[in-house]
């Protein structure tokens, strides 16, 4: 039996393409679920896949939900298929909690998920933590199953050669892509002095994706959230002469339009799982 169950007949979809991200790792500020979740948010679910089969609940629990004494509802982790027409283009966006376990299975299952709903393009959303500033524009890197298939800019990176611990969503990337669909990824660099939500990564993930695909995509709240953000970051910035200073040198690297090495990705990388996966 597959990992997945259809939730709805399998619509017939012209060309569609798969926007997916995960929360958890390579998500830092929750940056790619937030992208991708204002796109996805009133689309038709078509599939969901075996939440006792991939979670340890153990480790990610489900949150329990209590009104005046009385146990009422659990909220569980899971992976959902959503399909919504933006521009008269089909999106599906596949998002969730990533799996604690069968990762081969999962792949195997989504590929041929995929195939049944005739996937022409897979494109990874995610977002890691970066020696880079919160005032200058959000970084976006790429990655590619195949030259010149980036858009909007956005080149592959980092330079030089990363051995890093692996993602679900990378997995998949190159899985899709070993199964002949066309795969990229745009990847925002988080300041990793930064905590919680990071609603401007979010905002300029969607702005590359919008590069991408040709079309207008909703962006919910971010604008808003991107904005009162900034203005609480700069704040905080003022108010303590080392992070100032250490903000200023991250400004001048970037005014350098210095490209990340792979060593330095790496440096953060490690820094933000000592941290325990808090980009701070």
């Amino acid at each position: 039996m597959p990992l997945y169950r259809l939730d709805a007949p399998l619509p017939a979809l012209n060309a569609p393409v798969v926007l997916a991200a995960f929360d958890g790792w390579v998500d830092a500020g929750t940056a790619a679920t937030m992208a991708v979740g204002a796109v996805g948010s009133r689309g038709l679910t078509l599939a969901s896949f075996d939440r006792d089969a991939l979670y340890d609940y153990r480790s990610r629990r489900p949150t329990l939900e209590i009104k005046d004494g009385r146990l009422a509802s659990l909220d569980w982790p899971g992976i959902t298929v959503r399909w919504v027409e933006l521009g008269g283009r089909d999106v599906l966006v596949m998002t969730g909690a990533e799996p604690d376990f069968r990762w081969e299975a999962f792949a195997a299952d989504t590929v041929a998920l995929l195939r049944d709903l005739g996937v022409r393009e897979w494109i990874s959303v995610g977002a890691i933590p970066s020696a880079v500033a919160h005032t200058r524009p959000v970084p976006i890197l790429g990655t590619a199953s195949s030259g010149g298939t980036l858009r909007g800019g956005v080149v592959a990176g980092p330079s030089g050669h990363m051995r890093v611990p692996a993602a679900a969503l990378s997995m998949l990337e190159m899985a899709v892509a070993a199964a002949g669909i066309p795969a990229v990824g745009y990847f925002a660099q988080i300041p990793h002095y930064v905590t919680g939500p990071y609603a401007l990564a979010a905002l300029e993930l969607l702005k590359a994706l919008e590069a991408h695909l040709g079309v207008a995509l909703p962006r919910g709240d971010l604008g808003d959230e991107s904005r009162q953000l900034r203005t609480r970051l700069d704040a905080a910035t003022a108010a303590d002469e080392a992070t100032r200073d250490y903000v200023e040198r991250l400004e001048a690297a970037a005014d350098e339009s210095r490209r990340p090495e792979g060593n330095d990705l790496i440096a953060e990388i490690e820094r933000f799982l000592r941290n325990g996966g808090d980009t701070q």
